[in-house]
């Protein structure tokens, strides 16, 4: 009897087999993702007649109807009867942005001096993208080039005054010169900084503990505003006389330390994450405190914050419009400031400007946004490349 039953054991794992068709293709994902249920019909209708209700007039104001290129507001202000009709004109005045678009991307950064910058974003785009690139080899040397080395070359190149290179002042500096320099030097300042202080919160000794604490609660508890006009105004109250801060490092310095504050909550959350198991694992290794941290618990809390990081990172790089206070002009303050130009004096002007500010904001921020999946996906237990 025993034999008999046993002829019925599986010896072998039975090959997969390929979905239903009913599983698989566009119609699968239609009916499950958007005809699933009554309210889901309802829901994916009501969606398709919003979008086919605005999606032409978008076109036909942004693309048809627009104005690409032109030497003033007339080319803006004249409709197809011809005749000068600023309050008739329907159409995106992306002459505007053409004419504009050298100060949107440097300020008022000498003509000539341009290629410094230029340079500058190249050899950012050539050091960034293998660093993005898992397959790459020699992590560590590329990460020594682009937090490092980069930032001090991109000093010299854009500031001058060196090896024959003209002198540029920082008050010079606009536009997304602006804003990328803060966000990437914030961004690279925040993180270790807010490691740092996410350690120091979560330390055994009362004096460190304190002080992470009260740098972390101060700042978190007022605007970036607050921040910035007080590294620009009244910082210069406290130093001795005759010393001086460039108001582009002072604006630097007050949104890499208020990053750094969020992003101190942020990695607390991923340690707190973090079982005990795993720290006394590493303790039972005889491994010290770095060794612990660094090669076994930040790591894993890394991981789980990765979301959390990256939001702090696109919240930063939003945020450096704010510098408008303290009389700086990122992307949206030069865009916002050439409204004023009566050249360019048309109802479609401001709707224009905004519109391009917005899309490249949008463009960096869903950028982030992705790659981040992207990481978590790869670091993701399991994941296979």
């Amino acid at each position: 009897m025993q034999e008999h039953d046993m002829s019925w054991v599986r010896t072998e794992m039975t090959l997969a087999q390929p979905a239903p068709p009913g599983e698989r293709g566009a119609y699968a994902w239609v009916r499950k993702n958007l005809v699933a249920s009554v309210g889901d019909t309802i829901l994916t209708i009501l969606g398709i007649a919003i979008v086919a209700w605005i999606l032409p007039q978008v076109i036909n104001w942004a693309f048809i109807n627009a104005q690409w290129t032109g030497p003033d507001r007339t080319v803006c202000a004249t409709v197809s009867q011809g005749g000068i009709q600023p309050d008739g004109w329907t159409g995106a005045c992306w002459a505007f942005v053409n004419a504009k678009f050298g100060q949107f991307m440097f300020g008022t950064y000498h003509i000539e001096e341009r290629w410094r910058p230029i340079l500058v974003a190249v050899l950012f785009v050539v050091l960034l993208v293998p660093m993005l690139i898992p397959r790459v080899p020699r992590k560590g040397l590329n990460a020594i080039l682009l937090f490092l080395v980069l930032p001090v070359v991109a000093h010299f190149l854009l500031v001058g005054g060196v090896f024959g290179l003209p002198h540029v002042e920082t008050s010079r500096w606009g536009g997304l010169l602006v804003t990328l320099s803060l966000s990437f030097v914030g961004m690279a300042v925040s993180l270790p900084l807010g490691i740092a202080l996410a350690l120091g919160r979560r330390s055994q000794m009362p004096i460190v503990k304190w002080l992470c604490v009260v740098f972390i609660e101060t700042v978190r508890g007022i605007p970036l505003i607050t921040v910035l006009f007080f590294a620009s105004v009244m910082l210069p109250l406290f130093l001795p006389e005759g010393v001086t801060f460039d108001k582009y490092l002072r604006a630097l310095i007050g949104v890499s330390l208020f990053a750094a504050a969020y992003m101190a909550e942020v990695v607390r959350g991923g340690l707190q994450a973090i079982p005990k198991g795993q720290y006394e694992g590493a303790d039972s290794l005889g491994l010290g405190y770095w060794q612990k941290m660094g090669l076994i618990v930040l790591p894993q809390a890394l991981k789980l914050v990765i979301p959390g990081i990256v939001n702090t990172f696109i919240g930063m790089f939003k945020d450096t419009s704010l510098v408008l206070i303290i009389s700086m002009f990122d992307l949206l303050g030069v865009v916002k400031q050439n409204f004023s130009d009566p050249n360019w004096a048309t109802p479609q002007t401001p709707k224009s400007g905004l519109i391009f500010a917005a899309f490249v904001f949008w463009l960096f921020c869903f950028g982030m946004s992705r790659y981040s999946m992207y990481t978590e996906r790869r670091l993701d237990t399991g994941y296979k490349r």
